[in-house]
């Protein structure tokens, strides 16, 4: 954990806070074990919302805190907590927020990780309701077979800064690149922390992938990555590849409206507008595959949705890539591959669609969807078949800064 305390000194927000929240209880992510929890559970920590303050509010325990919060330490020792990753995966970063905690937040922390399999995990006791407790004997022997103390340290013992009010966020960026399933959260001795966000992208064990089963490619739990766009006013595009259905609007990708719309639309015979400009996202695949099958949910957008949509595809090595971020995303036409032609899309509705390279047994590393002329979509799920071939090696550092930015529009 390091000879001592190390002043953090992170006050911009990085790129890597654009990555999931893997350790959120929207994806799955649980706390297994808590030191204490007397003033505010450690639950609290990993909650999808940002954090809030009722100045009035007290529990029968003291002041209602969002949060995680122990009690005044009188004993020897500090606390902590075990949290079990909903995507297992790497970590790119860490967001430990300590909004609304002005006069009680831990003073110090410290993160570890591990990579356990599920067969080396026993049954741990269920929490519960934990406001007004600390963890019992039989919990603490339970916890101990997992050894966390000797876990991976990857944010050494670190003082946080408080900030506003409400955003106090101390950010931490990971070089590793292993797998983790579980983190360690320490605090030293004792306080509150609002929020842990634990940002990173999943990785899967491709070798024991059912043959016969479609999976998702593009998907974020599996390491799929948004790598270029050309607007995202309202939403980034790596929302749209998130886990499980989208829950509003928020959760998925919407751009500005295009200012080169014409004062009076058409339409072509088959009910498509005709449209000068139009909106664009390209993501990396987690693994190189062959895709089947296309899936374009609109739900939410009922006033803003797209009006068509097409999908294609390419293979790229990694030098490929990277040239084409700081290109801006302009490859030649005859590189990518249609997967879906210009489609008619609807609002509020869930598109399902066979791809053009079932029958070209075409093997793609990235996808572009292009929407006309602009508005949202909150799911893409590309299901296919992962390939035996593998041109993206293993990224030291993960392209996070793109060239593109927000409002951009490229020309077509």
């Amino acid at each position: 954990m390091g000879d001592g305390p190390v002043e953090s000194k992170l006050t911009s927000v990085p790129n890597f806070i654009r990555l999931i929240d893997m350790a959120s209880e929207s994806v799955g992510g649980k706390v297994l074990f808590a030191t204490d929890d007397f003033f505010a559970p450690a639950e609290n920590l990993i909650k999808i919302d940002a954090p809030r303050f009722k100045e009035h509010e007290y529990t029968e325990f003291g002041k209602w805190m969002d949060g995680w919060e122990t009690r005044r330490k009188r004993i020897p020792g500090h606390d902590w907590c075990i949290i079990k990753l909903g995507i297992q995966g790497i970590i790119r970063g860490f967001d430990v927020d300590i909004s609304y905690f002005m006069g009680n937040y831990a003073p110090r922390m410290s993160i570890q990780a591990a990579s356990l399999s599920e067969d080396k995990l026993q049954e741990l006791p269920e929490r519960g309701i934990r406001t007004g407790t600390s963890a019992t004997p039989e919990e603490f022997e339970a916890i101990a077979e997992l050894k966390s103390e000797t876990w991976n340290c990857l944010v050494p013992m670190t003082e946080l800064k408080l900030g506003k009010p409400g955003s106090s966020h101390n950010y931490f960026p990971v070089s590793s690149q292993q797998r983790w399933t579980h983190i360690r959260l320490n605090i030293f001795p004792d306080g509150g922390i609002a929020r842990l966000r634990v940002h990173g992208t999943g990785q899967r064990d491709w070798s024991a992938t059912d043959p016969k089963e479609p999976l998702d490619l593009v998907a974020i739990a599996y390491g799929g990555i948004c790598v270029g766009f050309s607007n995202s006013c309202f939403g980034h595009p790596n929302n749209m590849i998130g886990m499980g259905s989208a829950k509003s609007m928020a959760d998925g990708w919407e751009t500005a409206r295009r200012l080169d719309r014409p004062p009076i639309l058409v339409k072509d015979e088959s009910g498509i507008l005709l449209m000068p400009g139009y909106e664009w996202v390209v993501f990396r695949l987690g693994h190189p595959g062959l895709i089947t099958k296309i899936e374009v949910d609109t739900k939410h957008f009922k006033g803003n949705s797209p009006d068509s949509c097409k999908l294609d595809g390419c293979i790229l090595t990694t030098q490929e890539e990277e040239d084409m971020i700081k290109q801006k995303w302009d490859l030649p036409a005859h590189k990518w591959k249609p997967l879906l032609p210009v489609t008619k899309l609807y609002p509020n509705q869930n598109h399902l669609f066979d791809s053009l390279t079932l029958g070209l047994q075409d093997v793609i590393t990235h996808a572009r969807l292009t929407i006309a002329p602009d508005g949202g979509v909150s799911r893409l799920r590309l299901k296919g078949f992962p390939s035996s071939i593998c041109l993206l090696r293993p990224r030291e550092k993960p392209l996070l800064k793109f060239s593109v930015k927000p409002g951009f529009r490229a020309s077509f």
